[in-house]
C-alpha cells in the first residue's frame, strides 16, 4: 500500500521538528552552564580570575558545537564545528598551564566513544 506524498513531508517534517527542538535544548543547557559557570567570585588575582571565566566560556563553546555536530547538516559548518572544539580545548590547556594549574587528565574528543571492552584508538576487535 503506498503513502501519500503529504504523509511522507509530515513525518519528515516531524523529525525535523524534532531535531531542531533537541538541538535547541542542548544549545540552551550549554548556554546556561556557561553562564552560570562564568559567574565568578574574584579572588583577588586577575590572571586567576581570567581564567576562571574564561574556561567555561569555552568549554560552553564546546558543547554548543558537540550539538551543532550532532544535528547540523552543512558539511563547511560541522568542519568549523570540529575546528572550534579542538582549538578551544587547546587554549582551555595553555590558560591553566600559564597559571600553573596541573593538566586534565587526557579525555576522547567529545564527539568520540570507544566500543565497549576496547580502549579509545584501539582496534574494535582487540580486547584490554
Amino acid at each position: 500500500m503506498a503513502q501519500d506524498n503529504g504523509s511522507n513531508i509530515a513525518v519528515v517534517a516531524s523529525a525535523q521538528n524534532a531535531a531542531e527542538a533537541a538541538y535547541l535544548t542542548e544549545n540552551d543547557a550549554a548556554m546556561t552552564k556557561m553562564m552560570d559557570g562564568m559567574s565568578v567570585k574574584p579572588s583577588g588575582d586577575v590572571d586567576r580570575d581570567f581564567v576562571a571565566m574564561m574556561t567555561p566560556h569555552h568549554q560552553g563553546a564546546i558543547d554548543m558545537a558537540v550539538a551543532a555536530l550532532k544535528y547540523g547538516k552543512n558539511e563547511q559548518l560541522r568542519r568549523i564545528a570540529q575546528e572550534i572544539i579542538v582549538e578551544q580545548q587547546q587554549e582551555i590547556i595553555a590558560m591553566k598551564l600559564a597559571i600553573g594549574d596541573p593538566l586534565p587528565p587526557p579525555t576522547s574528543a567529545p564527539t568520540q566513544t570507544a566500543p565497549s571492552g576496547t580502549m579509545q584508538g584501539m582496534a574494535p576487535g582487540m580486547k584490554m
